[in-house]
C-alpha cells in the first residue's frame, strides 16, 4: 500500500515522523513517501522516498498560505492510498484529500489550541480568539478523518469525543538509539538538549547555574536572538557549555557523559499534560531526570524513582537539585531505574505496534 506522510513545518529527519513512524512502516513493507518543505532536495533514505517542495519564504504567514499549498499539490501528485499529516495548518488540505476519497490520518503532536495561548507574538485577545475558532475547525475536520493519532493520552481523551478511531502513539524513545552500552566516564555536568526558549524554563535554569559546582551542557537552537542575548548576559552563563544544535550521535555522547538530564518547562497550558520526548530519551540513556513538578511528570519520574521534580521557576530549588546530582554519585542509581522503566513501559518498540495495527486495518478497510 502506498503511503504519503506530509508536513509543512517539520524537517525531513524529524524524530517522530521520519525516524520512528516512517521507518517503522518501511520495515513493514509499505511503500512510504514523505513530502517536506526544507529546500534540501529529493532523496531516498532508509527505503523512504523524500520529496522536497522547497522553501519559498521564511515568513510565518507566507508559509501558512504558500508552502502548505505546495506540499498539498505534491502529496496529491503522488496519488497514495493513505495520507498521514502532521501539522494543524495542513488540516483544510487534508480535508480536501479526504473528500477525494482517500484515507486520511491526522497525527496530533500538540494540543494546538492550548499551544496558541502561549504564543508571544500574538496579543492576549487575538490568542484567545484564534484558539477558540481553531479548536472548532479542528474538531470538525478531525471528525471526518479515518484515524487520529495523538502523541499523549491527554490529547487522545480530548479527541475520542470527536472521533472513536483515536489512539495515542506516544513519542517514546527507540530502545538502543541513545543508550551507550560501553562505560563512559561521567563529568561534573548535567545537560539540557532541545529547543531553547523562554517557556522551556531556560532563564531560571541558567540563573541557577551561577550557584552550581559543575557545568550545564546546553545543546540546541535559541528561538530568537534577543532571548539568546539576554541569557548570555546572565552570571550563570559562566557555567554553561553551549554546544548549539547537535545531531543524534552528539546528543548520545553528551548524555553518556552527564550525571542528569534537565527538562524544566514552565507551567504553560500546553506543558502541564505533555510528555516531552527529551524526558524519555534521558531515561533511555540511563540518565536521572530533573524535571518540572507537574502532577503527570511527578507520576512518571519521582514515583518510579527516576529523578527529582522541582519548581521550574525556583532558581534556588534548581541549583540545590543540580548540585545534589553533581556531588552524590549514588544518585546514578536513579538513572538505572529510568532505563529499566523505559525497557518495561516507555519504548518505541511497543508504540510502533499501534502504528502497524492502524495501517493494517486500513489495508483491509
Amino acid at each position: 500500500m502506498k503511503v504519503c506522510h506530509f508536513t509543512s513545518v517539520h524537517t525531513r529527519y524529524d524524530t517522530r515522523i521520519f525516524l520512528k513512524e516512517c521507518t517503522s512502516l518501511v520495515k513493514s513493507d509499505f511503500d512510504v513517501h514523505l513530502v517536506v518543505a526544507d529546500n534540501k532536495g529529493d532523496e531516498l533514505k532508509r527505503g523512504l522516498k523524500i520529496h522536497d517542495v522547497g522553501v519559498f519564504t521564511k515568513g510565518r504567514i507566507s508559509r501558512i498560505f504558500k508552502t502548505t499549498k505546495n506540499v498539498y499539490r505534491k502529496a496529491i501528485d503522488l496519488d497514495a492510498e493513505v495520507y498521514h499529516f502532521h501539522d494543524p495548518e495542513m488540516m483544510i488540505y487534508a480535508y480536501l484529500i479526504k473528500r477525494k476519497g482517500k484515507k486520511v490520518i491526522y497525527d496530533i503532536h500538540e494540543d494546538f489550541p492550548r499551544q496558541l495561548l502561549t504564543k508571544p507574538y500574538l496579543n492576549l485577545f487575538l490568542r484567545t480568539l484564534m484558539s477558540f475558532f481553531i479548536e472548532k475547525i479542528e474538531h470538525f475536520c478531525a471528525s471526518k478523518f479515518d484515524h487520529l493519532i495523538t502523541a499523549t493520552p491527554f490529547i487522545r481523551d480530548r479527541f475520542l469525543k470527536i472521533n472513536s478511531n483515536t489512539i495515542d502513539v506516544n513519542n517514546y524513545p527507540i530502545l538502543d538509539e541513545l543508550h551507550e552500552k560501553a562505560m563512559v566516564e561521567k563529568k561534573d555536568q548535567v545537560c539540557f538538549i532541545g529547543g531553547i526558549s523562554e517557556i522551556r524554563g531556560i532563564e531560571a535554569l541558567v540563573r541557577a547555574c551561577e550557584h552550581i559546582d559543575g557545568k550545564l551542557v546546553l545543546a540546541g537552537k535559541f528561538n530568537n536572538a534577543l532571548f539568546e542575548q539576554k541569557i548570555r548576559s546572565l552570571n550563570g552563563w559562566k557555567n554553561v557549555d553551549f554546544r548549539g544544535f547537535v545531531n543524534r550521535e552528539e546528543a548520545k555522547q553528551i548524555m553518556a557523559e552527564s550525571k542528569a538530564g534537565v527538562v524544566t518547562f514552565l507551567p504553560m497550558p500546553n506543558h502541564i499534560n505533555s510528555q516531552p520526548n527529551k524526558m524519555f530519551e534521558y531515561m533511555s540513556a540511563s540518565l536521572p531526570v530533573i524535571c518540572s513538578n507537574f502532577p503527570l511528570w511527578h507520576s512518571i519520574i519521582e514515583k518510579n524513582n527516576c529523578g527529582k521534580c522541582v519548581d521550574p521557576n525556583s532558581v534556588n530549588e534548581l541549583s540545590i537539585c543540580i548540585n545534589q546530582f553533581l556531588k552524590d554519585d549514588s544518585l546514578s542509581q536513579l538513572g538505572e531505574n529510568a532505563r529499566k522503566k523505559v525497557v518495561s513501559s516507555y519504548s518505541w518498540e511497543a508504540e510502533e505496534k499501534k502504528i502497524n495495527y492502524i495501517y493494517n486495518e486500513l489495508t483491509y478497510k
